[in-house]
């Protein structure tokens, strides 16, 4: 089971670099200039977990894990992209391999990074990007089209229900809709979507990334116009939208933790946007957090939802999941009430659950099996 990516996409100068770099405290290089990211920085992201923090409290461990999560910044995108335009190919290629998109987009003014494109417009550049993406898909859908237009005729009935599915999938990209949005009826048209590797097809999470007194405004519940009018076509369209400024939050990384904290209640700042894009990123790949509490250390785990027990005990260890006899679960909300497992055993609140058992957000799992 491989840890799964988000990737951060926008127009050239949007802050992409910058909020990377705020995210992982990491060293991506920045400057006012298209294409400052040439090859794609990675970087793994404690998630931010106040549950965890309450279940170390109680135990009180020696060791502490927090779950995480990667990021990866994709350099900028451009018009005609999908033609090669800026290093198009090369930059949708390194889309094509993560699993969310994090799509960054400019609400701020800067006499230093020039806009590409001469203006702040957020909702342009989205459709900028977008249509790119959808071109690139049209492109992979035709050569399937091509594909299939020659083995339809075999006459195979498998086949010809590919074909037929296909060709209404490409009318709906040429309708300007992404794959997301296009309705599967089966296991069978979902497979056949994820065999095709659409851009489109990925979760999205528009990001806006807004000036410090702008962020600061909207976090007081006075969000400027240009956020309002993103705000709205946003949900219009289904889509998730989190407010950081890149700009504040690199500033406030290099601040320890409890001064950058400190830091933010003098602003007034209840909490830091990039730990809701962390989380607003666990929800669009559709990943839950379970934790053991084995031993010296208390960690918390991410795997996607649906996710069954042996497989997310073969997260910790593959002998596990080879072995696996059963799992001991409670809530971590129960856990916590209880005081300990041996309190929450005799309250009767420790189930024991089988190979069919899918983890649920929040639970607490000892895994029993055999060596």
């Amino acid at each position: 089971m491989h840890e799964l990516a988000t990737g951060i996409v926008g127009l050239p100068n949007a802050g992409k670099s910058t909020l990377f770099n705020s995210l992982v405290q990491g060293t991506a290089a920045v400057a006012p200039y298209p294409f400052c990211t040439i090859e794609p920085n990675v970087g793994v992201v404690p998630i931010p977990d106040p549950t965890l923090v309450e279940l170390a409290r109680l135990l009180k461990p020696e060791k502490v894990t927090p779950a995480t999560t990667r990021f990866i910044d994709i350099a900028g995108l451009v018009k005609n992209a999908s033609r090669g335009e800026g290093l198009g190919n090369q930059f949708l290629g390194h889309i094509r391999q993560v699993d969310a998109i994090a799509h960054v987009l400019r609400c701020f003014e800067s006499s230093e990074a020039a806009h590409i494109y001469g203006s702040v417009d957020p909702i342009r550049d989205a459709e900028i990007v977008e249509t790119e993406l959808l071109l690139a898909d049209l492109e992979t859908l035709a050569r399937r089209q091509e594909k299939l237009a020659r083995e339809v005729k075999s006459h195979n009935p498998q086949v010809v229900q590919e074909k037929e599915w296909t060709d209404r999938l490409a009318a709906h990209l040429a309708a300007g809709e992404p794959a997301r949005t296009f309705s599967l009826a089966d296991e069978q048209e979902r497979r056949w979507l994820d065999n095709l590797f659409l851009l489109t097809a990925k979760p999205m999470i528009y990001v806006a990334n807004l000036s410090e007194s702008d962020w600061l405004a909207q976090a007081r519940g006075e969000p400027p116009p240009v956020y309002l009018d993103l705000e709205r076509w946003a949900r219009a369209r289904g889509m998730p939208l989190v407010a950081v400024s890149a700009a504040l939050e690199m500033t406030l990384a290099a601040f320890a933790p409890d001064e950058a904290a400190q830091l933010r209640d003098e602003m007034g700042i209840a909490s830091s946007g990039l730990e809701r894009l962390v989380l607003a990123s666990l929800e669009a790949l559709r990943l839950v957090r379970f934790y053991t509490v084995k031993g010296i250390e208390t960690r918390a785990w991410l795997v996607p939802a649906g996710t069954k027990a042996p497989q997310a005990a073969g997260q910790i260890h593959s002998d596990m999941e080879r072995g696996f006899i059963k799992a001991e679960v409670i809530s971590a909300a129960e856990l916590l009430v209880a005081g300990s497992f041996a309190a929450a055993r005799e309250r009767g609140w420790v189930r024991s659950e089988g190979k069919e058992y899918e983890i649920q957000d929040g639970d607490v799992v000892l895994f029993r099996f055999a060596a």
